[in-house]
């Protein structure tokens, strides 16, 4: 069972702490639509325990705010034969592991070094705080980590199992965008050096995962012990280099979606390598030479030395095994019922894997050889997340058409990665260096035009959205020039956050778009929407040049708004028109009442009055006491509310400022946007959770309320209702 060992985890790792160790950190990726669990560990995912604990942390969840989860953990493998002697040695950074990654655990034996610059974020956005022009994608994440430990760094604590250190520092770069088209993957780029004293041969460079599709909105994380995580099937795109998995039996119809890992390339001192290569350019003799480089794919059930065919391995001459002999060779792949089939296994392997389990899945490949100290290896996987193709069929039929928008999203970030290298051979031909550097650069993306800088001002029943004019002047990388075609609104209907499964890309509707008039698209003109002079905000340094109103709206309701730019496009070059992201210029907006200068005249009062519990914008969540409220409204700029029952008793009380952005309460944590700097309100209304301040639920009944203008000394006493 995938059951945290919460004590042993925490009493290892703040003793590790303690002494000085090493200095674990993780994040999220957040530029595109994957919430991805990055580690200067070396590991991907965070084991559900995020969920286990409450803070709601995403393992790999997509769409964003779905709730869909995909990985349980995942890590790098590497490999190889050491020179002289022989001896085969593997380092890992995760296996399987009930508990998750814990410092000093077995299999986690790549450790981040004392002085390591941590978690690194960079970015190719010249508006981000990360901006470097170093960065590769939107937000990458960059860590240095490596085996050479045999005890957790700083500590004395050993590292079980990890008695032959290979030697090998590891950079890992992940690499994420927000454009619309490239959102679904996150791309894992290694670099690895030698570092010791020792040559390999054979080595082989592996990304292992266990790969977990369910929806913890509908099936918290872990519910059930090991059921929960025995519903997955699983396959292998052996064209691709493609293992994915899928929910066949378990949330089924709230986890619509494969997970894919996927091989893109790699190089050496001796040129580019592919498995799909006949052969490569090698750089130090000039020649081509036969290629015999290929991709593994192995899959176990979790944590289960005991099965013939799908066992765990557990030590390092059997996972250098599942590295280097891949069930995808084997004779009962494609052909089950030949004679080599037949004398071994003696079972459809890609039938079996189709059936419902809890397996990790390993993507392999080498061999890379004379690895020798000092020489360095570039290694390139992504993670795919793709919704499934509907045919009518369940999940388990994992029919090649319910495939098809995973296949063509891993076409897609193939394309990504080779950039410069147009016809896929490693070698730089003539017309393919764009941008003149001689050397092939790989993910070189279409753009789209930079996304409007947007304000969003919401007021009684309504949301007035301001943008920039920083679209106009964007130059698209590949066409040279300014492209620009021009805008368009977004905006959510009300009640899209509250379904089991929230996908906001999906809930987005199209209600305005403007484009210049140049005889190209409809030729609306921006005109509707130009101020006739810019407009700026206090404590906002931005020019807004467009404005659009969002009328006849819900208060207290949440809407999701979002503003996009997006190109010409260019037939000559098959480009189509590109748009930039509506999910990274998305904002949760929520009409109300404007602050209130005189409670006399506008009396502050609450809604929904009476209130019934289960009240249909609250949504369903695993904390659903916590994920109750109401409002109150027409407050002035700064005052305190005060909640009392009939007898006079003090329920609860509230601090309230025109700038509230509703982290006070879980709702909001829960249901609203990421960064909270996103959550807008219209500065006279305050939500309230209908706990009391010791966090109990309170019962039916009429409550008294008291607004104290701070500012003024005035006060103001209402009541309202709750009906159960």
């Amino acid at each position: 069972m995938k059951l945290k060992g919460r004590l042993s985890f925490f009493l290892a790792f703040l003793l590790s702490l303690g002494l000085g160790a090493q200095q674990f950190e993780e994040r999220i990726t957040n530029a595109g639509n994957v919430r991805l669990t990055v580690t200067n560990a070396g590991t991907f995912g965070n084991a559900f325990r995020g969920y286990r604990d409450g803070t709601g942390r995403q393992s790999c969840e997509y769409p964003a705010g779905s709730g869909i989860e995909h990985l349980f953990e995942g890590g790098l493998w590497v490999g190889g034969v050491r020179r002289g002697d022989g001896s085969i040695l593997v380092s890992t950074s995760a296996l399987d592991a009930p508990q998750g990654y814990a410092p000093g655990r077995a299999g986690f034996e790549f450790t981040i070094p004392i002085g390591s610059p941590g978690l690194q974020e960079r970015s190719s956005l010249t508006d981000s705080r990360f901006f470097t022009p170093n960065a590769v994608s939107h937000q990458d994440f960059v860590a240095i980590f490596n085996d050479v430990s045999q005890t957790i760094p700083g500590t004395t604590i050993p590292i079980t199992g990890h008695q032959f250190p290979m030697n090998i520092q590891v950079t890992q770069e992940t690499y994420n965008w927000n454009f619309s088209f490239s959102d679904f993957f996150v791309v894992v780029n290694y670099k690895l050096k030698n570092i010791g004293n020792a040559t390999f041969d054979s080595l082989f460079v592996a990304l292992w995962n266990n790969t977990v599709v369910r929806n913890v909105k509908v099936t918290p994380a872990g519910a059930g012990g090991s059921v929960f995580y025995s519903q997955g099937g699983n396959g292998y795109e052996d064209s691709l280099a493609l293992a994915y998995c899928y929910d066949a039996t378990g949330d089924v119809g709230f986890t619509e979606s494969y997970i894919g890992q996927k091989f893109l390339g790699s190089e050496d001192k001796f040129g580019f390598h592919h498995f799909l290569l006949d052969s490569t350019y090698n750089k130090k003799t000039g020649q081509w030479v036969k290629e015999n480089f290929k991709a593994h794919y192995n899959a176990w059930q979790f944590n289960n030395a005991n099965n013939p065919i799908f066992f765990f391995p557990t030590n390092d001459e059997l996972r250098y095994i599942k590295m280097t002999s891949g069930l995808n060779h084997h004779p009962c792949w494609n052909e089950p019922t030949s004679a080599g089939c037949q004398s071994t296994f003696g079972v459809d392997l890609q039938v079996e894997l189709n059936k419902s389990g809890n397996r990790s899945d390993l993507v392999s490949v080498g061999p890379f050889n004379d690895f020798q100290p000092g020489d360095e290896i570039t290694v390139t996987f992504a993670y795919i997340i793709a919704k499934k193709f509907e045919d009518g069929n369940p999940n388990s039929v994992n029919s090649p058409l319910q495939r098809q928008n995973l296949i063509n999203n891993a076409n897609w970030v193939q394309v990504a990665y080779n950039g410069e290298d147009k016809n896929f051979n490693g070698v730089l031909d003539p017309g393919e260096d764009i941008d003149g550097n001689g050397k092939i650069t790989r993910f070189i993306l279409p753009s789209p035009p930079d996304i409007p800088r947007t304000r969003i001002e919401p007021s009684d029943g309504k949301i007035d959205i301001y943008w920039s004019d920083n679209s106009l002047y964007s130059i698209d990388p590949i066409l040279q020039e300014m492209d620009f075609e021009g805008f368009r609104v977004y905006i959510t209907k009300p009640g899209f956050d509250v379904v089991n499964v929230q996908d906001v890309s999906s809930a987005f509707v199209l209600i305005a778009e403007f484009d210049e008039v140049n005889g190209i698209g409809n030729d609306v003109g921006l005109d509707k929407i130009m101020l006739p002079e810019p407009v700026k905000f206090d404590g906002d340094t931005v020019e807004y040049h467009f404005k659009y109103t969002v009328d006849q709206l819900l208060n207290g309701w949440q809407y999701a708004v979002s503003v996009t730019a997006f190109d010409r496009g260019d037939a000559s070059l098959n480009l189509d028109k590109l748009e930039s992201s509506i999910l990274a210029n998305q904002f949760r907006a929520y009409p109300g009442t404007g602050t209130n200068d005189n409670m006399n005249e506008n009396e502050p009062y609450v809604y929904p009055n009476p209130y019934y519990y289960g009240s249909s914008w609250e949504g369903i969540s695993n904390f659903q006491e916590e994920t109750r409220k109401i409002y109150f409204s027409n407050l002035p700029k700064r005052c305190k509310i005060s909640i009392y029952n009939p007898v006079g008793e003090l329920i609860d009380e509230i601090h309230h400022d025109e700038n509230y952005d509703g982290t006070d309460i879980r709702w909001f944590r829960s249901f609203s946007a990421e960064d909270p700097f996103r959550n807008r309100f219209s500065g006279g209304e305050h939500a309230w959770d209908l706990l009391s301040k010791s966090t109990q639920i309170i019962s039916r009944g009429l409550y008294l309320f008291t607004v104290v203008d701070l500012e003024t000394g005035k006060r103001y006493t209402g009541n309202f209702v709750i009906i159960k």
